[in-house]
């Protein structure tokens, strides 16, 4: 029975499809092809003219946007159209468009786009409205949008089909409409603190700078093998040897990983190294541009996620790592001297470990088990282990440990910085370490990058640097569930697969 439904659905579907075929095919024999017209003059928005109503009642004006809803009655009709801004009401009467401009508006389908030209007005129930006098259509709609009760709710099919989600549904337009103001809040905070935004390249052929497999491509042209950057950090540094002091790029990076609610392959990093300062002055410019984003997007330095609500606008806790595991673990790796203690700690406490780990490798381990998730207010992590810090200056008076943190919030991990190893004789032994857990099978370690070696060799002032998960500071910001509800395209299967 339910596949004879189906069917009978199919059908009808498919004779509404046809339906507006015929439609554009009349049009067109007719000299009135819609998609022959190629440009339409829009004087006013939606929300425009409902926030200027007592300016604008009576005026003309012209508007264009999607037919949401249609109302046709004998003389007069109502429909609803949806712009950028908004959505308003169009009153279409005979009398007032001419006779067979009226048999043509009655014809048109929810889904067409068109032009609306008349007068700024309130019905008699309140409702601001365009008082039509010229109706033109821009494109004729040949696809039916999802039915307006149910709306577009299958997940799959709104990331695949993101063009009809934003039709469909308005906290979705809000959220990518949002997501462009991060955008340009971090780059007024950072312009205005003499940053310089600049382009590194994609393809790279060491794919450095984060513990990440990267995706592998062939240039034919030069007949060599390339790889997409997962991270834009070596060619920033090699900038500050420049001589360009302070310099931030917001890009896209690749990383051949899976997939979850707050992963996805391709993503957007933004990253940015200041000369002359340290960790500690990258955590107080951390908390400055997030508390101006918070402000400057949602009005507030209050965040809600979910259950929990952040508080931007209190100075952001900083705890090291070796406290952190204590606090919450109950472990003090400060009385933990080697890594065979370390192991029967770990085992001890039921952490999965392997082989090559170090004792770094399970204070880490220890972390991600017993703290993260406690970390809900804006927290800094600090003083990492050497072992999984190869790129970052080691701390002075405790040599094992190094002068880098990480922001926690909501219990994510939202940035990570450096005081940047400048040293080039122990960067080249750092590498050189990276090299031998590759050979072991960590397929996310760092190669030696010999022109970045030259670099530092050249000389590269004390400087700070630090990335930022974009993708993830949108989602808190709009209260989105998963990553892919702030990628406008998200990745996903091939349906040919």
């Amino acid at each position: 029975m339910a596949e004879k439904n189906q069917n009978v659905q199919e059908q009808d579907i498919n004779q509404l499809l046809k339906v507006r075929r015929d439609k554009l095919k009349e049009l067109q024999e007719n000299g009135k092809d819609p998609f022959q017209i190629t440009k339409y003059d829009v004087t006013h928005h939606s929300m425009d003219i409902k926030e200027q109503f007592e300016r604008l009642e009576g005026q003309q004006v012209s508007v264009a946007g999607r037919i949401m809803s249609k109302r046709v009655m004998g003389k007069a009709s109502f429909c609803n159209i949806q712009d950028l801004k908004g959505n308003i009401q169009s009153y279409v009467a005979k009398d007032s468009v001419g006779e067979e401009p009226y048999k043509e508006f009655k014809r048109l389908d929810v889904g067409d786009i068109v032009g609306i030209e008349g007068e700024v007005f309130k019905t008699k129930t309140g409702e601001i409205s365009v008082h039509a006098a010229k109706v033109t259509l821009l494109t004729k709609s040949l696809q039916i949008l999802p039915e307006k009760f149910h709306g577009l709710t299958n997940t799959d099919i709104r990331y695949r089909q993101r063009y009809v989600d934003l039709i469909m549904n308005e906290d979705v337009k809000d959220t990518f409409i949002k997501r462009s103001k991060v955008l340009s809040a971090i780059r007024r905070y950072l312009d205005d603190q003499g940053f310089m935004e600049v382009e590194t390249p994609m393809l790279v052929s060491n794919a450095g700078g984060a513990a990440a497999r990267p995706f592998e491509t062939h240039f034919n042209a030069l007949n060599e093998d390339f790889k997409l950057r997962i991270s834009l950090e070596l060619y920033l540094k090699r900038l500050i040897v420049g001589g360009l002091e302070r310099v931030y790029e917001i890009g896209r990076v690749f990383r051949n990983e899976g997939l979850d609610t707050r992963h996805n392959p391709e993503f957007t990093l933004m990253e940015l190294y200041q000369a002359y300062t340290d960790y500690h002055g990258m955590m107080d410019l951390t908390e400055n541009l997030y508390r101006h984003v918070a402000k400057e997007v949602t009005g507030s330095e209050v965040i809600t996620y979910g259950e929990n609500q952040m508080d931007l606008s209190k100075p952001f806790a900083r705890i090291t790592m070796i406290d952190a595991v204590k606090q919450y673990a109950h472990v003090d790796f400060n009385e933990i001297h080697s890594t065979e203690e370390a192991k029967k700690v770990a085992d001890e406490h039921h952490v999965a470990y392997e082989d090559r780990h170090e004792k770094g490798d399970i204070l880490c381990l220890f972390f991600e088990e017993f703290v993260e998730e406690h970390l809900i207010q804006p927290t800094f992590v600090m003083d990492h282990p050497i072992e999984i810090s190869p790129l970052t200056k080691k701390k002075p008076e405790n040599p094992e440990y190094v002068e880098r943190f990480e922001l926690f919030m909501n219990g994510w991990e939202m940035a990570n910085a450096y005081s940047e190893l400048n040293d080039p004789i122990d960067q080249r032994e750092r590498f050189e370490a990276q090299e031998k857990l590759f050979a072991a099978g960590d397929e996310e370690a760092n190669h030696t990058d010999e022109d970045f070696l030259n670099a530092l060799c050249v000389g590269m002032p004390p400087t700070g640097g630090i990335g930022y998960g974009i993708d993830r500071l949108v989602m808190m910001l709009t209260n989105s569930p998963a990553i892919r509800d702030v990628l406008l395209f998200p990745t996903m299967k091939s349906l040919d697969k």
